[in-house]
């Protein structure tokens, strides 16, 4: 297996994701590491203290979340490809062995694997994570998305693995693409008729403490992408997704006696909303615009 790590100024935690991974029960054939020019310490920290570890550094302006990923796995050799990002820790030693078991069936294009909060997670982002991914492992197919929805298509970059084969007979991440590349491929897997799997066991800690200015930003840029993207996913819609996270969220919350919490999370998902309608509307703009040239 490969694994593959994108970076900006990582130097904080590279060093502990990178001695993690050398730690596992399951040695990779190789580490990748993908910096886009970081101005702090990364590149440093890798080269001093991880010499094994292959560093590829990019333009910072040439990096875009789908095609420096292709770049690295085309740079890759590992029939599996692990991606992971740079604040996504390994919870335990198994991590890769548990990513990598599922691909025992040749069917299976991608694994991807849990979210644990971190141990400074506000209430609210720990129980997201909590919706977000379950303690049960599970398949999904072709068979799947009429009922699914938009979550056939849920595979997270945060830790996945990529069968290489499946990966280059679908054609790859879309490039360039601000995010979601893992959703786009996801959707094309299914409709070639690969399987995607969801396994629990493979755990990493991994969350954000995001301000309100931050998820309106990343709705936004999610909005704009899966507009353009639509076609991909059979105009799948997020709304119902984001509604039922929502009131599970908010019912949980309320259940522990986190009033304040459940308020500030409340205007956080009107943040979300209305970052990801505007993401729609200058999408569809932007589209008709083209159209009429």
């Amino acid at each position: 297996m490969s694994v593959i790590i994108p970076t900006l100024n990582a130097g904080t935690m590279i060093d502990d994701l990178l001695s993690a991974l050398e730690r596992q029960t399951i040695t990779p054939v190789e580490i990748i590491v993908v910096d886009s020019s970081s101005d702090d310490d990364t590149q440093a920290i890798v080269r001093a203290k991880h010499p094994e570890v292959r560093l590829l550094v990019i333009d910072r302006k040439d990096f875009n979340h789908g095609g420096t990923r292709d770049y690295a796995l085309r740079e890759s050799s590992g029939e599996f490809v692990c991606f992971l990002t740079q604040d996504a820790l390994p919870k335990n030693n198994e991590f890769l062995a548990r990513i990598v078991g599922p691909f025992s069936d040749e069917r299976v294009a991608v694994v991807y694997g849990r979210q644990l909060p971190r141990a400074d997670a506000r209430p609210a982002e720990r129980i997201v994570r909590e919706y977000s991914y379950r303690p049960q492992s599970h398949r999904v197919t072709k068979a799947d998305v009429k009922r699914l929805g938009i979550n056939a298509f849920r595979v997270s970059d945060v830790c996945a693995a990529y069968r290489r084969s499946a990966y280059l007979e679908v054609g790859g991440f879309e490039n360039p693409v601000l995010t979601n590349e893992d959703m786009f491929i996801a959707a094309r897997f299914l409709r070639a008729g690969w399987t995607i799997v969801y396994e629990a066991d493979a755990q990493v800690i991994h969350s954000h403490n995001f301000t309100f200015k931050q998820q309106f930003n990343r709705n936004y840029i999610q909005g704009v992408e899966i507009t353009k993207h639509a076609d991909i996913l059979g105009n799948a819609e997020l709304a119902g997704e984001g509604f039922s996270m929502l009131t599970y969220t908010l019912k949980k919350l309320l259940k522990e006696g986190e009033i304040v919490e459940a308020a500030r999370f409340f205007t956080e998902c009107i943040f979300r909303y209305t970052g990801n309608r505007k993401g729609v509307l200058d999408a569809k703009r932007a589209a008709r615009r083209s159209a009429g040239r």
